[in-house]
């Protein structure tokens, strides 16, 4: 049974397959209905996941959508740590992820109640993400991407998808054990959309236990992502939700341990029947 270990020394195990609610303080996600503008609407947002069957939080304030531009650092901040310190004052046993790329964010969300750091780069696009892990104790989300949100859907090409993404998460643990942090801190995200075509992200999902051998909780991120759109024959993100429970059930049979999702309580009601049937 995979676990990871928390700054404060907890054991987290997953014995069954957590929910991760998506909390997007961004005005350009690509699902609207996900967005919340002000720490207010966001932390009762919080609050009804929490409701619905959270067992994990998930907070960003970048889009990463394909052909996103880059925030600013203070405009970040000023989107995540309220929202997080809000959180935290109302709920103290929550878990909660920071959605962030930037070594500065991650640290101060931390400071702020932060659990985990959920990094779409793998702690390549700063190079100070890995003090920052090493120095506050906290678990890291290690995900694969190709590129970087603005470029990552020109034309990606792999020889062998899952060869080529296991490879870099070989990479990458070894890079964070180099640096001083230890194996159960880590999760790996293979990364739903960044840097691949649809043909690339179904492999991905229906082989999702390829990586168990690597022997680090995985976590599945396909929520209303194009992907699940085309394969329903081309519905927009509002008309994904049956396709985004379809993978969540998959999920559960092929053992992920975390799956972060837009509608908490859909997901969570559906994977507590897959779990009575397991």
């Amino acid at each position: 049974m995979r676990y990871i270990t928390l700054r404060d020394g907890r054991i987290y195990v997953f014995d069954k397959m957590k929910v991760m609610g998506i909390l997007n303080a961004t005005p350009d996600s690509f699902y609207s209905n996900s967005r919340v503008s002000g720490v207010e609407k966001g932390v009762k947002r919080a609050l009804d996941m929490i409701k619905n069957g959270a067992d994990i939080i998930d907070v960003g304030g970048e889009s990463t959508r394909p052909g996103s531009e880059p925030i600013g650092l203070d405009e970040e901040l000023n989107r995540v740590i309220p929202l997080i310190e809000g959180i935290r004052r109302e709920n103290k046993e929550i878990l909660i992820s920071v959605d962030t790329y930037r070594a500065e964010t991650a640290k101060k969300a931390i400071e702020a109640g932060a659990d985990i750091i959920n990094d779409i780069s793998g702690m390549t696009f700063d190079k100070d993400m890995v003090r920052v892990v090493k120095d506050y104790n906290v678990p890291i989300i290690i995900m694969h991407i190709k590129g970087t949100p603005k470029n990552m859907q020109q034309n990606p090409q792999y020889e062998n998808v899952l060869k080529e993404v296991k490879e870099y998460f070989i990479e990458r643990i070894e890079y964070a054990i180099e640096n001083g942090i230890s194996k159960d801190k880590i999760i790996i995200d293979p990364g739903i959309g960044f840097g691949k075509t649809y043909e690339h992200n179904i492999e991905l999902i229906k082989n999702i236990e390829f990586f168990n051998d690597l022997e680090v909780p995985v976590l599945l991120a396909v929520s209303r992502k194009s992907s699940i759109g085309i394969a329903l024959g081309n519905v927009p993100p509002e008309e994904r939700l049956e396709g985004t429970i379809a993978v969540t059930c998959y999920a559960s049979m092929k053992n992920v341990d975390i799956i972060r999702v837009h509608d908490v309580l859909e997901n969570k009601r559906a994977l507590m029947m897959m779990e009575a049937l397991k």
